[in-house]
């Protein structure tokens, strides 16, 4: 049983400080300004659904297709880094009147909950970082003594990426009432801590990426 809940907290406890849906709330409510609350209601649960099979398919099957395609979880780090920090460079820039006029040039075409997969779902909640750490638990997660317990891990694996899910649509899907106690104000300097952050978590995925790529040169001369 120890085991079984040992597997459960690996998941949860190693992605939901890397998914963050807290810090990314913000930027969601930003983004979706333009959107009547049925309709963000509705991304949100689109985006935890999202998000939900992106870490399923990085834990169970990440390892196989980077292989399968010659790349490295490194160059995945370094890719998708690029396009973290590009996203939270762009939200920091933007002058205090852009959201308002996103949110009236939107209005005229709402964004659909089939919309909500780019960017709001990837990469602004599951990102590069998130998917390397989905595919480094799965290649190292611990394997049962019969089929039986196999199952029962993976299950527990599985539990702990639906509990990441409900605290991501649980963070957007009441981001609306937090903005309304915090004010306008609030919220733009919520939104503009939250993408410098974002930005810092995407040069940080860079470094590490290139790190890793420097290690496997250095080992790869080494040898």
């Amino acid at each position: 049983m120890s085991e079984i809940v040992n597997a459960f907290l690996l998941v949860f406890v190693g992605l939901f400080p890397i998914v963050n849906p807290l810090g990314s709330a913000p930027i969601f409510l930003s983004l979706t300004a333009n959107c009547l609350t049925e309709e963000r209601n509705r991304l949100s649960w689109r985006i935890a659904l999202n998000g939900f099979c992106l870490l399923f398919g990085s834990m169970f099957f990440g390892s196989a297709i980077l292989e399968f395609f010659g790349i490295t979880v490194p160059v995945v780090r370094v890719a998708g880094g690029l396009v973290v920090t590009a996203m939270g460079w762009k939200i920091l820039n933007e002058d205090d009147g852009a959201p308002e006029r996103e949110a009236a040039r939107a209005a005229e075409t709402p964004p659909k909950s089939r919309d909500s997969f780019y960017p709001l779902t990837l990469p602004l909640t599951v990102g590069p970082g998130s998917i390397s750490v989905a595919i480094t638990i799965g290649s190292h997660r611990p394997r049962g003594e019969s089929l039986e317990h196999t199952v029962m891990l993976a299950v527990a694996a599985v539990a702990g990426l639906l509990a990441v899910a409900a605290t991501i649509y649980g963070a957007y899907r009441f981001a609306a009432p937090l903005a309304r106690l915090l004010g306008q104000g609030g919220i733009n300097v919520l939104v503009r801590l939250s993408a410098f952050i974002l930005m810092c978590i995407g040069i940080e995925i860079v470094w590490s990426g290139i790190r890793a790529l420097a290690t496997g040169l250095g080992h790869a001369d080494a040898g």
